[in-house]
């Protein structure tokens, strides 16, 4: 079985990594050879995060997706992450795409709000539509959580299927505590979200101003949170999970925004992986991945992050009774090694 994948970005792309390449391995094993023609390559996702994007490359990207559209019909299946022409009106992309080709979509987040929501009218007007004219036309939809699934369903797609963003489970092992060091607050993710850090920094300043606690920001760039008792660190793909072993407590601030609605709750899962507890607002997934009181706390309040953040620093038995329940949980719903036999199945299920 023969699949194109139309990925948004190279290995680099963190939604490309976890919802697409990580799953390559298996799908060798399970008989699937993929070609993965990805739109957007590791430079961009480098000039992105440095403000600095080439639109010469830009082009020829579009044009380098446009020419493997033209030869889908030579494939099996095409798996497309989000959509096959960003900012490209949606009956230019399915007339530039064999009618006969069974097709697979997938979200991880509210790429639709990008355009229904978009400050000028006429982006609403030519595109707001976009995301649900392709749900509608894709023989499977895979969305990374109920809000997503949610949509794809109000837009009428024929099936949808939930597949979480999950971890390599072996990847994440889970470190001895030593309680004798300062309690380390953790969060991960990328300059596009260190943002929201901000929503918990009179917490974060309170609880360092009133306990011995340092707090840890791996992938923000430092100017984000230079007014922040916060250390940046870079993030990389080989240091990720060693830099998250270090953490006592893994947070996941968010507003409560339609587009944050569609998160799949990455980071929780990923220090969960590492037996960490975690605090997160209760916003889209988070409500599902977090049993508050078990694995960790939903705090919707300033109240409540006092209380969570104070009441994990003090107690380590408490961590690692929450990180130990965290652990498990995703050993049992959120690694790669159950969901793998899951997406081979979906893909050879739409196959002609």
């Amino acid at each position: 079985m023969k699949v194109l994948a139309f990925s948004r970005y190279a290995q680099l792309g963190a939604s490309s990594r976890l919802r697409l390449y990580q799953y390559l391995p298996y799908l060798k094993d399970a008989g699937i050879e993929v070609t993965v023609a990805p739109l957007l390559d590791d430079d961009y996702i480098r000039g992105l995060y440095a403000n600095n994007v080439s639109k010469r490359l830009v082009g020829k990207a579009y044009v380098a997706r446009l020419m493997y559209m033209l030869r889908a019909g030579r494939f099996d299946v095409v798996w497309v992450e989000k959509e096959m022409l960003p900012w490209i009106p949606g009956w230019i992309e399915l007339k530039c795409f064999p009618n006969n080709i069974p097709w697979v979509v997938d979200y991880d987040d509210a790429v639709f709000h990008r355009y229904d929501r978009h400050r000028l009218s006429v982006v609403r007007g030519i595109l707001g539509q976009k995301i649900d004219k392709l749900m509608q036309r894709a023989d499977l939809v895979v969305a990374g959580n109920d809000y997503l699934a949610n949509r794809a369903r109000s837009a009428g797609a024929l099936r949808v299927e939930i597949v979480p963003t999950v971890v390599d489970i072996s990847r994440y092992g889970i470190s001895e505590s030593d309680d004798n060091r300062l309690p380390v607050i953790g969060w991960i993710g990328s300059p596009s979200t260190a943002k929201f850090l901000h929503q918990v920094a009179p917490a974060l300043r309170e609880v360092v101003a009133t306990r011995r606690v340092q707090v840890i920001a791996v992938g923000a760039n430092s100017e984000q949170i230079a007014d922040l008792p916060i250390t940046a660190l870079p993030w990389t793909e080989a240091t990720e999970v060693t830099a998250i072993q270090h953490f006592d407590i893994g947070i996941m601030p968010l507003p409560d925004a339609p587009f944050e609605r569609g998160k799949c709750g990455y980071k929780l899962i990923q220090y969960m992986a590492c037996g960490k507890p975690v605090i997160a607002s209760p916003v889209g997934a988070n409500c599902k991945i977090v049993d508050d009181g078990v694995d960790g706390f939903l705090a919707a309040t300033h109240t409540d992050w006092i209380t969570a953040l104070t009441q994990l620093i003090d107690d380590p038995s408490l961590r690692r009774q929450m990180g130990a329940a965290g652990r498990r949980k995703i050993e049992g719903a959120y690694s790669l090694q159950i969901t793998a036999e899951r997406i081979a199945g979906l893909l050879k299920s739409v196959a002609i």
